[in-house]
């Protein structure tokens, strides 16, 4: 009896990022001051935010976080900017901010397509400069941009 020939896997399609993206924070602030959104927020980040600023957890949770519908968010400024960028324009909470934060810009929705990442790069200035990032970190960081709010 003959061996069964085994078909190749198909040849997936190469991502526009294929060969990296860059990106370093220039710390301007801009992503934090961007309009009326969420900031997404899990448990375990509440936690890790309310122990960085020595805050009980009931406390930093009235203080700084809505629910929407069945998620929570950061609360914003009236003038929409984050909570907790202070006047120097720098996060007070940045060694502990959020998943989403920390894996701006690789938002799926910012790496869907070429067009998407140069919209974004109008208003970030770290776009396209500093480290390069590998097209498997992107999707990784993507990911747990996901995850992170499931």
């Amino acid at each position: 009896m003959a061996a069964k020939k085994i078909d190749s896997p198909p040849a997936t399609k190469r991502t526009w990022y294929a060969d990296g993206l860059r990106f370093e924070c220039t710390a301007c602030g801009h992503c934090c001051r961007w309009g009326a959104g969420y900031v997404w927020i899990n448990e375990r980040e509440i936690h890790a935010i309310a122990d960085h600023l020595g805050l009980d957890v009931l406390e930093f949770a009235r203080r700084y976080v809505r629910r929407v519908g069945t998620a929570h968010s950061l609360i914003e400024l009236p003038d929409y900017r984050c909570v907790f960028l202070d006047e120097n324009e720098r996060c007070r909470v940045y060694p502990v901010r959020p998943t989403q934060c920390r894996t701006y810009p690789f938002w799926l929705e910012w790496i869907k397509n070429p067009a998407a990442w140069r919209a974004l790069a109008k208003d970030c200035p770290g776009l396209d400069h500093g480290r390069l990032y590998t097209a498997d970190q992107i999707k990784a960081l993507a990911k747990e941009t996901e995850e992170s709010l499931l």
